[in-house]
């Protein structure tokens, strides 16, 4: 499944046979204290940095709705996020999983972003795209 946009995602979300529960964890940009002037040039020009995680949420796609949406509820947090690395569960038939059932998963989420271990999850900008982040 090719999934560009995050609005794309929740299409296929909501055609999974059993009912979903997206995971998902904001992650701002900034620089390592030992971080070089070609990397601070970098970060300053809007390449590079490092990202961390700042805030996270489970949520059923009903209850995201759009991409619009989300970035809207983000906004009344007062993070400044860059990123927002999305994961998913299934659940039983029509009944998706809890936000008790998805915090262990959502903690494992936040820690493999600090480990820079990316590969399970699909990273979308501010504007709802699908990015590369290698």
């Amino acid at each position: 499944m090719n999934i560009s946009n995050f609005d794309g995602l929740l299409q296929a979300a909501k055609q999974q046979t059993d009912a979903q529960r997206l995971l998902l964890v904001f992650a701002g940009a900034g620089l390592p204290e030992n971080s070089s002037p070609e990397q601070r040039a970098a970060f300053e020009a809007g390449h590079g940095g490092e990202l961390t995680p700042i805030m996270c949420v489970d949520k059923t796609p009903d209850e995201i709705g759009s991409f619009a949406a989300l970035l809207a509820e983000a906004s009344t947090m007062g993070q400044e996020w860059v990123i927002v690395f999305v994961g998913g569960m299934a659940g039983r038939g029509q009944t998706a999983p809890t936000s008790q059932e998805a915090e262990p998963r959502l903690q494992s989420m936040v820690e493999a972003i600090k480990a820079g271990q990316l590969g399970k999850l699909i990273p979308f900008n501010r504007q709802g795209d699908a990015v590369n982040l290698n």
